[in-house]
């Protein structure tokens, strides 16, 4: 491999294996503070869901447990175990409701489903469905509808204001597990729709009706039963959520393998022109990750500056690395002489943990004097080579046949600085006259590797830390173009620690496919995720097949599509029908069909309907479709006028006028919904809270592609007041919660903040107790949360408490009848606490909720 005579001192060494010698590991102050992870999953169900539904896969339906929706269990364990997979990926489309848009503008045609009646009703009457009375309408774990009915006249139920939709999770775990089937599916032969639980059964042929096109289907003889209650024993015809696997034995090419060699690699893509306390910290978080990964899990690392130095595992006392010049492309035949050569550059964890180390603590701070912006840093030319490296040989003809690695392979990239050298670089400078060129050259670059990582199965994430900007646009759609995350530290210490150690723990699964099919009343006017329209013509199996179609850019546990929908015309039915199929392969190579069916009933009366909307869902569908039009600031500010006007809309189309008035009273049934939307119109994703537009841009991607939990989150946080002995009290996001002798922890998502009050920050045995106290439950709310959230504490009245102080609504200029009715926690304070509470608070301009809501013409919602 050819060295340039420039290198960067920054790079460990440009002679080809040349050995170095190890510095004694930098490992910086401050051990792990947090405890190592009791992991358990989402055991708190949101307070404002109204009377949610769990079905149980194992026991056919259960009614009434909550379906779980906030992320609470024990804490972002950060360097000592590696963590469970939390958060993820999304992706976009645009944002009024037509013929199904995605992916960044990019249109997703849909056509009706053929025109069948709602089934010839004698039919109907005459097959019994599997288990019908059991059933009641409601939700599968993955699947949360903006409301459990739907209205039957199209004008009200498409009023774009409200809307209808659905949140789905194709990876999810759920608490029981699917039913598992190890045989083929039963499907429609007119539409491809899967037999499920509301399919009608003539129990003496077998034959099936299915609830989407309600054509006929015989099912080889297998549903023949000589009564009702036998058809139970089929998991597909007695829960709404099964997984039909089909393992290697029918797979002609499928030859059993270790586990080491079909574990997906990690290859970490290292800046190299770092100074000395940012490496630092790197090296502290480089060094925890080793220690993290499970020991069958192969490793590759790489440095890149104004070359790329590709470690090899060959030698297991001494760290080594081949030298690709980073100007250009690398060439075929530097690539193969990469793979075809001697040198080992993935590892299993078990055989190169001591070489690893010894790599992370041989790196060196950049030595030449030029600014951290300027400095050459080829990223691209690296993630070609990382990527080489995961695909290896083309073939690996070991008994003749390919072994892929089960689900994605995964590139992070841990970044301090823009992409400045090589291909898909921008000029150090703004200023650069040719820069807009430059930066739209790279973009596109970018996006094209982004994809055919995509096409190899690779994850790119990328992590970037520390002050110096990193070109979030030209970056960007690297990741989201691979199924990727793209998350910004302030440094290289322990939240981004916590972030390198779960990005490398999400299981991504892959090839995915996501079919969503309804019945013919029902149009999909709206994808949002991560994914892009699937060119699949399955019509010649299935003639009718009219479902809308998304590849998935990787499958991992917490991912979430949001699909907005809308009634094609008045429903005649008393049901209508949703079925989700999701395809993919495992990290154990087998390939899976998820089939969640979903059935809701419909109704006439609107109060019946509104009674049923689920607020939290409503507005984090919301949301993700007016954040889709908000890329930049000032669409942000137009989207906050745009948020006015729907909250208006609402409560003029289904709220009472007040009589002798023009102001209209917004409906009590979904009283919680326009708090929600006035923390997202004033919040980091619309408001001026965010100071640079590259942090808002990047909240905006995670935030489109959030799953439900953390999406809410990011929309309004959540308050808890620390109470004596260790108990927390949660109150509503109001700055009526700052009382000077209690401790305030506040989780917006991507942050986390813990206040202290001043009189309780002046007892030092009390602050000390609540400080640990809140700190635990913090690290226990974000958990399996990913990207790990920053984790900040300060005092009542110092600089950083402004954080705190903007995300709080500012209920203190409300009259004290409408504190007390919203926060009701103030009864139980003295006259003088509140006297106190009163004259601690400085006077800002922004409007308290219901000065808001009253400013819309509108009267505020009674409090639940």
């Amino acid at each position: 491999m050819a060295t340039p005579p420039q290198a960067s001192p920054g790079a460990p060494n440009t002679d080809k294996k040349s050995p170095m010698t190890p510095a004694p590991p930098t490992i910086s102050p401050g051990a792990p503070r947090f405890t190592p992870p009791n992991l358990q999953q989402d055991q708190i169900a949101s307070p404002s869901i109204k009377n949610p539904i769990m079905l149980s896969p194992e026991n056919g339906v259960k009614t009434g447990s909550p379906v779980p929706h906030l992320s609470t269990p024990p804490g972002p364990p950060v360097f000592t175990s590696p963590v469970r997979p939390a958060a993820v990926p999304f992706r976009t489309s645009p944002a009024t409701p037509q013929p199904v848009a995605f992916s960044s503008g990019s249109s997703l045609p849909t056509s009706s489903p053929p025109q069948f009646p709602n089934g010839p009703a004698e039919l109907q009457q005459q097959l019994p469905g599997a288990t019908e009375e059991s059933m009641p309408a409601g939700e599968s774990p993955c699947v949360l509808f903006s409301a459990h009915k739907l209205l039957k006249h199209k004008k009200l139920a498409n009023v774009p204001s409200l809307g209808f939709g659905v949140l789905v999770s194709p990876g999810r775990e759920t608490s029981t597990g699917p039913q598992v089937i190890h045989r083929d599916p039963h499907r429609c032969h007119n539409c491809g729709a899967y037999s499920n639980l509301y399919s009608n059964i003539l129990i003496g042929s077998g034959q099936w009706q299915c609830v989407i096109c309600w054509n006929l289907n015989g099912s080889e003889g297998e549903y023949i039963a000589s009564s009702k209650e036998e058809l139970r024993n089929f998991p597909e015809l007695s829960s709404p959520l099964v997984d039909f696997i089909q393992t290697g034995n029918k797979r002609p090419s499928f030859v059993p393998v270790t586990d080491s060699r079909t574990s997906a690699p990690v290859v970490l893509v290292i800046d190299e022109c770092l100074d000395e306390a940012h490496l630092q910290h790197l090296q502290s978080s480089l060094h925890a990750f080793v220690d993290s990964v499970p020991p069958t899990t192969r490793i590759g690392i790489i440095l890149y500056g104004s070359t790329v130095s590709v470690y090899d595992f060959t030698e297991e006392s001494i760290a080594s690395a081949d030298v690709i010049p980073g100007g250009t492309s690398p060439t075929q035949e530097t690539l193969k002489g990469l793979i075809y050569g001697t040198g080992i550059y993935l590892s299993p964890m078990h055989a190169s943990k001591e070489v690893a180390h010894l790599i992370f603590s041989s790196l060196r701070p950049y030595k030449l004097n030029v600014p951290e912006v300027s400095r050459d840093r080829c990223l691209g030319t690296a993630v070609e080579v990382a990527m080489a490296i995961i695909q290896g040989p083309s073939v690996d003809m070991s008994r003749g046949v390919v072994k892929r690695p089960g689900g994605n392979s995964r590139i992070i990239v841990c970044a301090g600085g823009p992409n400045t050298y090589g291909p898909g670089s921008v000029p150090h400078s703004y200023t650069h006259p040719n820069y807009p060129h430059r930066e739209k050259t790279a973009i596109k670059w970018m996006e094209r590797l982004g994809r055919e990582a995509h096409q190899h199965n690779i994850v790119v994430d990328i992590l970037c830390a520390g002050t110096c900007p990193v070109r979030v646009p030209v970056l960007q759609p690297l990741a989201n173009a691979s199924g990727g995350v793209l998350v910004l530290h302030d440094d290289f210490g322990e939240a981004f620690g916590v972030n390198l150690q779960r990005a490398s723990a999400r299981a991504a699964s892959s090839h995915g496919l996501l079919e969503i099919r309804c019945s013919d009343d029902i149009l999909v006017t709206q994808v949002v995720g991560p994914g892009e329209e699937a060119n699949i013509d399955t019509h010649e199996t299935f003639k009718n097949d009219m479902a809308v179609s998304i590849q998935m850019l990787s499958v991992e546990e917490t991912q979430c599509f949001s699909i907005s929908m809308q009634n094609k015309h008045d429903i005649k039915s008393d049901y209508v029908f949703f079925q989700f199929a999701i395809q993919y392969s495992n990290v154990y190579q087998a390939d899976i069909a998820r089939v969640i069916t979903i059935r809701l009933p419909t109704v006439d009366s609107v109060s019946a309907y509104l009674q049923s909307v689920q607020d939290e869902v409503a507005a984090v569908i919301i949301a993700k479709r007016t954040l889709l039009q908000a890329k930049s600031y000032s669409d942000a500010i137009d989207m906050q006028t745009t948020i006015d006007e729907r909250v208006k809309d609402i409560a003029s189309k289904f709220g009472s006028q007040v009589p002798k008035s023009k102001l209209y009273r917004f409906p009590k049934e979904i009283s919680l919904l326009p708090e929600l939307l006035f923390h997202l119109r004033r919040g980091p994703l619309l408001g001026s809270i965010v100071g640079h537009e590259d942090e808002r841009s990047v909240l905006r991607n995670l935030f489109l592609n959030a799953s439900f939990d953390l999406s809410l989150r990011m929309i309004a946080p959540r308050c808890l007041m620390h109470r004596e002995g260790g108990t927390f009290e949660e109150l509503p996001a109001y700055d009526l919660a700052m009382q000077s002798d209690t401790a305030v922890v506040l989780d917006h998502g991507t942050d986390v903040f813990i206040w202290l009050g001043a009189e309780l920050a002046a007892d030092e045995g009390r602050s000390a107790a609540a400080l640990a106290a809140c700190r635990t439950l913090a690290e226990e709310l974000t958990e399996l949360r990913f990207p790990a959230p920053r984790i900040l504490a300060f005092k009542e009245g110092s600089s950083q408490a402004r954080y705190f102080v903007s995300r709080l609504i500012p209920a203190n200029k409300d009259p004290p009848y409408e504190q007390e009715a919203r926060f009701p926690q103030l009864r139980t304070l003295t006259i003088e606490q509140r006297t106190k509470l009163k004259s601690s608070f400085i006077h800002f301009d922004d409007p308290s909720f219901c000065e808001w809501i009253r400013g819309l013409k509108a009267v505020p919602p009674e409090p639940i």
